[in-house]
């Protein structure tokens, strides 16, 4: 079996490629990812002698139609994915999220092929801090972003192509992820990196913002699965059950890395900041049988804070240009 993964130089599409090459030897893998400031080629060093890289677009039709007519199935993670920078300027999202799975999209609807398109939580708004509910399948998108936003839009075309062309597409919607491999803007790495640094980490507001936190090889494996069993034009929504607000996962990680309880820095609240994410995640483990690997969510963590202790010569050349984007937005 081909398979091509779209944006499989940035953190989740890595790992999964990390995780095919492990588990699924059988396919052969053609990464296509743009390489901006969020892709990064070192993170398939690991298995640069089992995938062939192509560095290209997905806007890019000519290109894409032609990796498309040559693969069997396309797992499609390419996209913009930071909320910050979305407030900041949100063209790049518009034209990677939306127009980038529209030219995916046709292309796989010309050489009918199957995908397997990969999406977030967020587009479906935010649920209060006090609530019971989840997310499900049914929940109608509310999103806060222009992110999310973008993502919302790109899972519609994806259902539309899906009911009106045919196209042999499935979805799914994930919590966030945690691991290796993850770009120091986002929350989990930039706390640890800047402890490695010597500097104080940043909490957005008092905090109290709840998540859902999922493995990355958790996600990955969910991913595979929906692959062989998923049902086309089905949404698979993936998550661990384990929910923490970012004040808790700070302090985890001040105290994994043996620092103050109080070693850190209050800054202000992102504009519109999503309360809490949490997916029920029923259907894929009932439908599925698919269970999260990673149930101790601090052994976890600090594998991630060991690797990231371990791996400076991957995030160091990110962490300036990071932290300048971050004081531009005073975060």
């Amino acid at each position: 079996m081909r398979m091509l993964v779209t944006g499989g130089a940035g953190f989740i599409g890595a790992n999964f490629v990390h995780y095919t090459a492990r588990n699924h030897p059988g396919y052969e893998v053609c990464v296509l990812d743009a390489l901006t400031y969020a892709g990064n080629r070192e993170s398939l060093a690991p298995v640069a002698d089992q995938v062939r890289f192509v560095h290209g677009d997905i806007c890019d039709t000519t290109l894409v139609d032609r990796l498309v007519a040559a693969t069997d199935v396309v797992v499609h993670f390419a996209a913009e994915s930071h909320v910050d920078n979305s407030l900041l300027d949100p063209e790049p999202f518009i034209r990677t999220n939306i127009l980038g799975t529209y030219t995916i999209l046709e292309a796989v609807r010309r050489h009918d092929k199957r995908l397997h398109h990969i999406s977030t939580d967020e587009v479906f708004g935010d649920l209060a801090l006090d609530a019971v509910e989840k997310f499900t399948e049914r929940t109608a998108y509310d999103p806060s972003s222009p992110y999310s936003a973008a993502k919302a839009s790109s899972d519609m075309l994806v259902r539309a192509w899906a009911r009106s062309f045919g196209v042999p597409a499935t979805l799914s919607n994930c919590a966030n992820n945690y691991g290796p491999y993850q770009h120091v803007e986002k929350f989990v790495p930039r706390q640890i990196t800047n402890v490695l640094v010597g500097e104080r980490p940043k909490l957005y507001g008092a905090g109290e913002n709840v998540r859902e936190w999922t493995h990355v090889d958790d996600h990955n494996e969910a991913v595979h699965l929906i692959l062989t069993k998923g049902r086309a034009g089905e949404s698979y929504l993936i998550g661990s059950g384990d929910e923490r607000s970012n004040a808790q996962i700070l302090a985890l990680v001040l105290d994994l890395m043996g620092e103050p309880a109080d070693a850190y820095d209050h800054v202000p609240d992102r504009p519109g900041h999503d309360l809490r994410y949490s997916n029920d995640s029923t259907k894929i483990r009932t439908e599925l049988g698919w269970q999260p690997r990673y149930g101790d969510f601090r052994a976890g963590l600090a594998a991630t804070i060991d690797w990231y202790r371990h791996n400076d010569w991957w995030w160091k050349p990110q962490k300036d240009a990071t932290e300048a984007r971050y004081q531009l937005l005073g975060r």
